[in-house]
């Protein structure tokens, strides 16, 4: 995983592509970005076969990649948007889904497929209270996932 930061340089990229890891994890800023100065890493690391993947800093939220054009050229590269996993979730599936196969499109297909709610479908306006409880509309949302 790699915590994104303002002026964060290309070398925390290049690093794990040249010692031969099979997946990157991003942790970008907003809705799923980091700065252009990271592009040329993150690209090599694509065309590499290198399986990369975007989440967000916030615990609620989802990857909106097709909002701005910085996170369109990071999908344009081959960066693929991890809906609203938690970075330390999509961490764990990622290395689950990378010793099922290496077929970056089997990964992409394992990643993006909820397997224990860890993907939802929308997110409540209010979803960040969940774990305070007593909100009706979060637990009736929470019911009808966990149906």
């Amino acid at each position: 995983m790699i915590y994104y930061y303002p002026n964060m340089q290309p070398d925390m990229v290049d690093s794990l592509v040249d010692n031969g890891y099979k997946g990157i994890v991003i942790i970008g800023t907003g809705l799923g970005h980091v700065n252009k100065l990271l592009y040329p890493a993150l690209k090599r690391a694509c065309e590499k076969g290198v399986a990369v993947y975007m989440t967000v800093q916030t615990l609620w939220g989802y990857v909106h990649m097709f909002v701005y054009d910085t996170g369109r050229d990071l999908m344009a590269m081959g960066v693929v948007p991890a809906a609203n996993m938690l970075p330390e979730v999509a961490y764990i599936k990622l290395g689950w889904a990378l010793g099922q196969t290496n077929d970056l499109e089997k990964v992409k297909e394992l990643m993006l497929k909820p397997v224990n709610d860890e993907i939802t479908p929308r997110e409540p306006y209010n979803g960040y209270l969940i774990y305070q409880g007593g909100v009706r509309e979060v637990e009736e949302f929470v019911q009808k996932v966990r149906k």
